[in-house]
């Protein structure tokens, strides 16, 4: 069974986290700017960019929360979306 800090889906989260934060530093937003205008918490909007959604869980945002931090952010989904998938399937 794989731990947090060895599991795929746990770095890839992690990565989209530092993809959103460099994205909303290079628009000079703020966390709650970005996470009202996305129709989001802050509270959630933080633990996506810490990449987890509670402590010691990786998060598993959904699609359109994805595509509205896409859209405020003023960037397209794929820029924020890690370029690779490796081993995230269950048993693989």
């Amino acid at each position: 069974m794989s731990t947090p800090e060895n599991d795929p889906w746990t770095d890839y989260v992690e990565a989209l986290g530092v993809a959103l934060a460099r994205a909303r530093a290079h628009r000079g937003l703020s966390q709650e700017r970005v996470a009202h205008a996305a129709g989001i918490s802050t509270f959630t909007y933080r633990k996506l960019e810490k990449g987890e959604s509670n402590p010691g869980t990786p998060a598993n945002p959904r699609l359109r929360t994805l595509a509205s931090l896409a859209e405020v952010l003023g960037v397209p989904l794929a820029s924020i979306l890690p370029p690779d998938l490796p081993g995230i399937a269950p048993g693989r």
